[in-house]
């Protein structure tokens, strides 16, 4: 019983260090940003193939997560992405 109680404020200690130093990530309109590719598609390179591709602009963004991106000229990707799998681009 002991040992179970020190395991959950153990856990609650640690989640309360982590949610100190995290930081939210956090998409606007206009934002330039890279998408991870898919890995199921083969490339002769192998794992020298670049891991993002882009640089996409952000549409919209939507609360839940979902992010509509357009190309640098303009044209819509044809499918939302979720914003864990695209990084900030610093240009």
């Amino acid at each position: 019983m002991t040992t179970l109680f020190h395991g959950q404020l153990y856990q609650r200690w640690i989640e309360r260090a982590y949610m100190k130093k995290v930081q939210p990530r956090k998409f606007k309109e206009g934002d330039l940003v890279l998408k991870k590719r898919n890995q199921a598609i083969s490339d002769a390179r192998g794992k020298f193939a670049p891991n993002y591709e882009g640089p996409y602009v952000v549409k919209q963004a939507f609360s839940g997560g979902a992010l509509i991106l357009a190309d640098m000229d303009g044209e819509d990707l044809p499918a939302p992405v979720n914003f864990d799998s695209v990084v900030k681009y610093y240009a």
